[in-house]
């Protein structure tokens, strides 16, 4: 190839770049479009409000659950499979062993973080209260956010159905299954 056919490859790269800009500028000039002085959309902040306060009202209207309306949607067979997820981590068979998991079997009506051969965080040591259905279901629908601090990594079930579900199916795996509300 000798420089002659170089500079025609070279030529028409430049070309073509050059026309790119050249179109890219005539468009400006052609469809102008003005910015306007006020933005779009508003975020109404309330009075004094911070955003720890904000996450806190958020944090209490998620707590605030009909329990029995949501156990009316879940159904034990369902409750089975979505548990699958689980047993990477836990074991819900009676007298089976600490997993990644503590053990599941019986899990609800005993206090958090009770199981002797164990280790749990030491956010859910102090945490201090039972399993019942309403502690259940926030842990489930989102662990790190319910009890911060513990060493649970699963993201959560967001769906109500799957979390009753799971809910009852532990709630079956036990000596004594608490009474439904």
């Amino acid at each position: 190839m000798d420089s002659f056919e170089i500079n025609k490859i070279v030529a028409s790269i430049l070309l073509i770049a050059l026309l790119f800009i050249g179109i890219g500028k005539i468009s400006n000039v052609v469809f102008h479009v003005d910015k306007p002085d006020t933005t779009g959309y508003k975020v109404e902040v309330p009075d004094g409000g911070t955003a720890k306060q904000i996450s806190d009202t958020k944090t209490e209207s998620v707590e605030e659950v009909d329990i029995s309306a949501l156990l009316a949607l879940g159904d034990i067979a369902h409750g089975e499979k979505v548990f699958k997820k689980c047993t990477a981590c836990h074991v819900i068979e009676k007298g089976g062993a600490n997993k990644i998991g503590p053990a599941l079997y019986g899990v609800l009506g005993r206090k958090i973080a009770s199981i002797e051969d164990y280790k749990y965080s030491q956010a859910l040591t102090e945490y201090g209260k039972e399993w019942n259905f309403e502690e259940m279901n926030g842990y489930l629908r989102k662990p790190q956010a319910h009890i911060k601090g513990t060493k649970m990594a699963f993201a959560g079930l967001r769906k109500d159905k799957d979390r009753a579900s799971v809910i009852l199916y532990l709630n079956q795996n036990s000596d004594e299954p608490l009474p439904l509300p």
